[in-house]
């Protein structure tokens, strides 16, 4: 049982340093023909927003709004799923309650 505690508190160490190293990683979505473009870091902070010259005068605002929400979810899935794979490497694949 012991040794199982000790597997299971590396693994969480191991876990967690991953973590920490993914938070540098970005992800970026774009949307509406790449109009509008979202960057996300791997905690799932959004880090930059870029809107094309001239697309809210040919969009409109509220367009253009959809437009970063869309890239925005995009981006974070994107993260995400990134995250959650390489969290999986790390556990080999094991569903542990509590750790990742």
């Amino acid at each position: 049982m012991a040794e199982l505690m000790r597997q299971a508190s590396r693994m969480q160490r191991k876990i967690e340093r991953r973590r920490e190293e993914l938070k540098e990683e970005s992800f970026e979505a774009a949307a509406g023909n790449e109009m509008v473009k979202v960057t996300v870091d791997g905690a799932g902070d959004l880090v930059r927003v870029e809107i094309a010259d001239g697309a809210i005068e040919s969009e409109g605002l509220e367009m253009v709004l959809d437009l970063v929400v869309a890239a925005s979810n995009a981006a974070l899935k994107n993260a995400r799923d990134h995250v959650d794979a390489e969290l999986e490497k790390v556990t080999g694949g094991l569903k542990i309650p509590g750790i990742g």
